[in-house]
């Protein structure tokens, strides 16, 4: 509609050169827009030089018979897509990917044309001969996703190089372009550039950045792949794997091209103006060694050629024959015969899966970015596994657990063989410096992601998966020892047998965490059990990969016991047995009331385990006030942390007395402020976490208990001016001399009953009758079950009695991943940082490329109803599910931050998210089969 409005007010309008409204093209358009479609694709994987992504662009009908569309090689993707097509009644189709060129910038869907029900179907012409210079075109599509755009424009050039897009992704080359000034932007890639009588003259590829130019690709090679593709034919494409560069006539002659072979040349082509050089050879193709940079190209098979679409021509028809070019080098003339290679066959179809990383055969167009052979295997995405050990986006693997992976078939072998939580070296080199080669280790997952291999299926469009076998037992570890260098004094030396490097890899973001691989301090305080202590910025929830470090020399697997749903700190465990005659030491405890000017001595470890001490004094004891944070994620509340004026740098350790004593815990407490993420280390007094630490010493469950509120340090100066007696005043400072504080209601958790008996603004006076002002008394004062507070509220003194809330250190228990977003029940961040309710299904992460993406259900959400049916908890949610038929859309009622309704309709997609489920039993996480139900 909007389209024929616009039309309208052109037949009243004066006619302008170039403008679209003209009168002369209304016609044209009429005939043209319906064949136009707007597409909607998703690439389900990172493959090759794209990543997963969902994205809008442009394609058209060019075989209405048929069902072909034409669009852009980076709209069908090279690697796994789905994807669907929106015509102009906005009628939609699913498309099945059909050819995706191996260098040039277009492709094809198929769809089926009976789908198209309300609407006449209209092909559009390829003509392209038809371009010329200053010939009046428009370009016909969703720029910038509106639907439906008209761009008007004039070729201006119809020998442009080949846009240069990225140095690590993909580019065209071996090819001219056409520029015009049609300002097209994203949506418009694979739109139609068409002439006045509505013929198609080239496709939209690409545009300038901070300039009007857009670039279109010649049409001669997309009209042979149709042909081809018309008649159920393959579609050869030739190569020598040299990069040729269109040079004029000026520069020509400083190559050295004789005058003989110019007048020659420009006798055959009199309108030419250059001819084709080598401007690249790849090592390891057939020209290596035959043709050098520089070399002018004259003749192929004995006829002249002097652009692109002739030698193109050749090298396709003759694929996996021998081919003769002249060259004309330094002035002299060469015959050189060269075997054509098979462009498909560098061209990757194929990609393993393992720990969420994809790896590809090496492709032509990375191996031509980065001057290096056609061979190996490239990461195009890292994932859990490999990302955990450091090995980088854009890898080329070499080895595996010392064997060469030279392809696929040899990288598959090698990781069947290795079981869950095998440590597996792995040599790799950098893309961008692939002459040095580096080993790290790996730690296998065979528990978390599927490992599988995927290969493309040209007669579905699919990718179809084949999964590995369940992989070997794991052989028992056996015990190492690690020899400890004694060294240091004092604290140092006596805590140096009780400091371990803790590493923690999460597969799954879960409760709003921020990363993915965590590296801390740890604190051994029972050595007998294998118990140790450390902060949440190591250990932020209990799903994930722990492992300790012995003396920088013996590494083992570790186990969470407890994390601490309010404070900054964690419990985690290793089994002693496996540290043979390694020394290892509990740490002394002791609990004390530390004022500031006390001498302490700070010991930690750091990065590359080494020890570290400094003695310093207590700056301050001052309540931690931490900025909200965005995700809702774990934030400390009411508790006050020791400063020290001066901290040796480490990555965590204690804070002890001059015998060796940890009165305190060195924690890092991370924050996120102005969109940037920071951390500061602070002392957390011993009374904070012993009882927890009783608790598992004495095997029995950790559990806390929580007032259900936030408390913030107010003035008594101020408190008084809100109403507080003198009594009272003088009952507080008692409580703690040195102390001029209230503490204040400032934040309430939704669902507990201090939610529903609190109110902002309360100061607190008393609990069970004792003055309390300090944060170390709230804590000790709230382990009952149940309180008797005295406030003061809007001036008066009121009585409440309030039950506590027991909290355990497991955390979120079950996780769900669901058409590509992680789900576990609302965290209790939500309720206590925003006041929000912990009903249904809490959406923590999304995954690029999946339906959850696509339809933009995006993390933070709370599912509270599928198909209108409520979804308390995750076993409603797949309840609900399995009364909806895979192929129909779910209609899903969502709540965001702000308490905000919003629906989200999304079409599943099992075969590329199927649904995965894991529980946390006995603390142990394992996946929940089929028919499973979480207790």
């Amino acid at each position: 509609m909007l389209l024929f409005a616009l039309l309208s007010l052109a037949q009243a309008a004066p006619e302008a050169p170039g403008d679209w409204t003209s009168v002369d093209w209304e016609a044209t358009l009429e005939q043209v827009v319906p064949a136009v479609v707007s597409l909607q694709v998703s690439s389900t994987r990172p493959f090759d030089t794209e990543g997963a992504s969902s994205s809008e662009g442009t394609g058209f009908v060019v075989d209405a018979q048929r069902g072909i569309l034409l669009t852009n090689r980076h709209m069908v993707e090279p690697g796994p897509v789905v994807a669907k097509a929106v015509f102009q009644n906005h009628e939609e189709v699913a498309l099945q990917a059909v050819y995706r060129d191996p260098v040039h910038d277009f492709g094809f869907y198929r769809f089926n044309p009976e789908d198209v029900r309300y609407m006449d179907l209209v092909e559009l012409p390829l003509v392209p001969e038809a371009a010329k210079v200053g010939v009046d075109i428009r370009v016909i599509g969703n720029d910038a996703g509106e639907k439906i755009s008209i761009l008007s424009g004039t070729l201006a050039r119809l020998d442009r190089a080949a846009p240069h897009y990225s140095g690590n992704g993909y580019n065209d080359f071996n090819t001219f372009y056409y520029q015009a000034a049609s300002s097209t932007s994203g949506g418009s890639s694979g739109s139609p550039v068409v002439e006045l009588s509505g013929r198609v003259v080239a496709l939209n590829a690409g545009g300038s950045v901070g300039a009007a130019s857009s670039f279109y690709l010649p049409l001669h090679r997309v009209v042979r792949a149709l042909k081809l593709i018309q008649s159920q034919e393959p579609i050869p494409r030739g190569t020598v794997q040299t990069i040729f560069r269109y040079t004029a006539f000026d520069e020509l002659r400083r190559l050295g091209l004789s005058e003989a072979t110019e007048t020659g040349v420009r006798a055959e082509f009199p309108e030419g103006t250059g001819m084709l050089v080598v401007r690249q050879v790849l090592p390891g193709g057939p020209a290596q060694n035959v043709l050098e940079p520089g070399d002018i190209l004259l003749r192929v098979n004995g006829e002249w050629v002097t652009t692109f679409l002739p030698l193109e021509e050749a090298l396709d028809a003759k694929v996996g024959e021998t081919l003769d070019l002249e060259v004309e080098r330094g002035g002299e003339s060469l015959v050189l015969s060269l075997e054509v290679g098979d462009l498909h066959a560098i061209t990757p179809d194929a990609f393993l899966e393992f720990g969420s990383a994809v790896i590809n055969a090496l492709s032509y167009q990375q191996a031509r970015n980065h001057v290096i052979p056609v061979e190996g295997l490239y990461v195009a995405n890292p994932g859990f596994t490999l990302g955990a050990a450091g090995v980088p986006d854009g890898a080329l693997i070499r080895e595996v657990a010392g064997e060469p992976v030279p392809d696929l078939d040899a990288l598959w072998k090698v990781l069947s063989a290795q079981p869950h939580g095998a440590r597996v070296p792995i040599r790799y080199s950098a893309i961008r410096d692939p002459r040095r080669e580096q080993v790290v280790v790996l730690e296998m997952d065979r528990l978390w992601f599927p490992m599988q291999r995927c290969h493309r299926d040209d007669v579905t469009g699919l990718w179809p998966c084949t999964p590995a076998d369940p992989p070997p037992a794991p052989e028992a570890l056996a015990p190492a020892t690690a020899s400890r260098a004694t060294t240091g004094r004092g604290p140092e030396r006596k805590l140096a047998d009780s400091l371990v490097v803790v590493d923690f890899d999460i597969p799954y973001r879960t409760e709003g965490v921020w990363g993915s691989h965590f590296r801390g301090g740890g604190l051994v305080v029972d050595a007998e059990r294998g118990l140790v202590l450390v902060d949440r910025d190591t250990v932020p929830i209990p799903l994930g990969n722990l492992a300790l470090t012995f003396g920088g020399s013996v590494r083992i697997p570790g186990k969470v016991e407890f994390v601490h749903p309010v404070h900054n700190f964690a419990v985690i465990s290793y089994d002693p047995a496996l540290l043979g005659e390694t020394r290892v030491k509990s740490v002394r405890l002791k609990t004390t009331t530390l004022e500031a000017g006390d001498r302490v001595f700070q010991v930690g470890i750091t990065r590359s385990h080494e020890v570290v001490s400094r003695r310093t004094r207590v700056a301050r004891i001052e309540p931690v006030v931490l900025p909200l944070p965005s995700p809702p994620q774990f934030r400390d509340v009411n508790l006050e942390v020791i400063d020290t004026h001066t901290a040796a740098p480490s990555v965590g350790g204690a804070l002890t007395d001059s015998s060796g004593a940890v009165v305190a815990l060195w924690a890092s407490f991370p924050y996120k402020e102005d969109g940037e993420r920071n951390s500061f280390f602070r002392g957390i007094p011993t009374e904070t976490f012993l009882p927890v630490l009783e608790a598992l010493q004495t095997g029995g469950p950790a559990v806390v208990r929580s007032l259900g509120a936030e408390l913030t340090p107010l003035p008594l100066a101020d408190a008084r001016e809100l109403g507080l007696k003198d009594d009272r005043a003088q009952a507080l400072e008692a409580a703690s001399p040195g102390i001029r504080r209230a503490l204040m209601v400032s934040r309430l958790t939704a669902g507990t009953q201090a939610a529903e008996r609190l109110e902002e603004g309360d100061l607190l006076l008393s609990m069970d009758g004792v003055a309390v002002s300090r944060f170390i008394d709230l804590e000790r004062a709230s382990q009952k079950p149940i309180l008797r507070l005295e406030l003061l509220r809007n001036g008066e003194e009121i009585q409440v009695e309030l039950p506590t809330e027991p909290l355990y250190g497991q955390g979120v228990d079950e996780i769900a991943i669901w058409a590509g977003v992680l789900l576990h029940a609302p965290h209790r961040e939500l309720a206590s940082q925003r006041g929000l309710s912990r009903e249904g299904v809490f959406v923590g992460f999304y995954w690029y490329g999946s339906p959850a993406a696509r339809y933009r259900l995006r993390a933070t959400r709370r599912i509270i109803e599928v198909n209108g049916t409520a979804t308390p908890d995750l076993d409603a949610f797949f309840a609900v599910l399995e009364q909806n038929e895979v192929t129909e859309p779910v209609r899903l009622t969502t709540l965001d931050l702000d308490d905000q309704v919003r629906v989200v309709t999304m079409e599943l997609d099992p075969h590329y998210w199927p649904t995965r489920r894991f529980k946390l039993r006995d603390g142990v996480w394992a996946p929940l089969e089929p028919g499973d139900q979480s207790p």
